[in-house]
């Protein structure tokens, strides 16, 4: 007896050492170019760590940063996925395959006409699953693909978090400087009022030249209110980032500050580099790994499975019992191969999601590359046109004082001079903005140390 239980104990550790069912996973291969248009065929290294919005060299936007990553909400769940995902992977492996408990009592008993006496008695289970077709280990490759693909989800999530906050912040600063810039305009035609009131005095200008004068003053001043607005909403979405009141916030971003602006484009790298750098490809790719392991589960559903299970009680009368038990699937292999063939589809789909995840990363640098190369160009454009519509206005203002001009070219050049100033703030908002979209696009700095 004691040689058969030996025997069969003996082929059931080799049974355990059998190979796992279903597909074996190999990562997929993207059909990628050799360089992004208007890119260079240079690779670059591992910028997981890189803390890009140094760059600026803006003192309170790194502030906001630090905090930021430390009490964004999105990040700090996307760290509990982590925790829970490492939960999952903790009860698969051995921790699935094994089981059993204790259970023991002591109860006393007695009676007008019993003896009294105690009844002890102890019983210890255990079970063992032989994972003959590997169904075990392929939940445990399941359960390790999915944490390493919340751990990259972590990185998605700071990533989301860097393009919300230093978004809002450009924004803020673009407010700022679009404001000064029209309270300077708005001083500028109080001036000019004033030279048309004093000409109008001495009879060199009339009731239409101040009209207009005062016209071009109010339209300047209607700009504000929504200039204010605009700031106040940048800085309560920086507040919501960080979690964190939005009036403290709002008195220390109100000192103001230069519009943030990249002094140089750092390099983006090739296509395959996006494969290594991005977050969100490789979830996706860890994703497909989860899937794919899920297949051989299904697979192995598919097959027998046997448990080893023993017991031993102790009491009275001691008792121990141990054996197999075979468990086949018979009449519910439509529904085990169905559910098998889901998991396939669903293992193509998690491909598919793979390939247009790496698709789209490609376009999105891309088309961020290519806004952010003209946007540089548009700047310098617009810094040209502003200082040459200053002087246009210098000039101006002087002949109308002279009496050589008449007030709609200088209130033509104050207009002018105006929407120029104003023009090269926005461009310089875009500008930061397509570098930002870069910077985040090539998945830079989505790692912790």
């Amino acid at each position: 007896m004691k040689a058969r239980y030996c025997i069969l104990l003996c082929g059931a550790v080799v049974l355990q050492s059998c190979t796992s069912v279903g597909p074996v996973y190999e990562t997929p291969n993207a059909n990628l170019s050799s360089k992004f248009v208007e890119g260079s065929t240079q690779s670059i290294a591992d910028v997981a760590l890189s803390s890009w919005w140094l760059d600026l060299n803006d003192q309170p936007l790194n502030q906001l940063v630090e905090r930021g990553l430390s009490q964004n909400i999105d990040i700090q769940t996307a760290v509990e996925r982590v925790v829970a995902a490492r939960a999952v992977l903790g009860t698969t492996g051995g921790a699935a395959l094994t089981s059993g408990d204790f259970d023991g009592s002591v109860i006393r008993q007695g009676g007008d006409d019993i003896s009294t006496y105690s009844e002890k008695t102890a019983t210890a289970t255990a079970s063992l699953i032989l994972d003959i077709f590997g169904r075990q280990r392929r939940a445990r490759e399941q359960a390790k693909a999915q944490l390493q693909a919340s751990q990259f989800d972590v990185g998605t999530a700071r990533l989301n978090f860097f393009t919300s906050l230093v978004g809002y912040y450009i924004d803020a600063r673009y407010n700022q400087e679009a404001l000064a810039l029209t309270r300077q305009t708005i001083s500028s035609l109080q001036k000019t009022l004033e030279v048309v009131q004093a000409q109008r005095e001495v009879g060199a200008a009339g009731r239409l030249d101040v009209a207009n004068a005062e016209a071009l003053l109010e339209e300047a001043q209607a700009g504000l209110p929504a200039l204010e607005t605009s700031f106040f909403t940048a800085v309560y979405g920086i507040a919501a980032l960080l979690d964190e009141p939005a009036e403290p916030l709002y008195l220390t971003l109100q000192k103001g500050a230069p519009q943030p602006l990249p002094k140089r484009n750092s390099g983006v790298g090739i296509p395959a580099d996006l494969v290594r750098n991005r977050p969100d490809i490789n979830s996706a790719e860890r994703d497909l790994a989860a899937a794919t392991a899920a297949i051989g589960m299904a697979e192995a559903d598919l097959y027998p499975s046997i448990t080893l299970d023993g017991s031993i009680t102790v009491a009275t009368t001691s008792s121990w019992s141990f054996g197999p038990t075979l468990n086949l699937p018979v009449l519910n292999q439509p529904s085990l191969r169905a559910t098998r063939d889901q998991r396939i589809s669903l293992a193509r789909q998690a491909e598919l999601t793979w390939r247009d995840t790496v698709n789209t990363a490609v376009q999105e640098v891309q088309t961020a590359q290519s806004r952010y190369l003209r946007s540089r160009r548009t700047v310098e454009a617009d810094r040209r046109a502003s200082e040459a519509y200053d002087r246009v206005l210098e000039i101006s203002r002087e002949t109308y004082e002279a009496g050589v001009t008449d007030l709609t070219d200088l209130l033509d050049a104050e207009r002018n001079s105006a929407s120029s100033r104003l023009t090269l703030a926005a461009a310089t908002q875009t500008l930061t903005t397509a570098w930002l979209t870069l910077q985040i696009a090539s998945g830079k700095g989505w790692a912790s140390e």
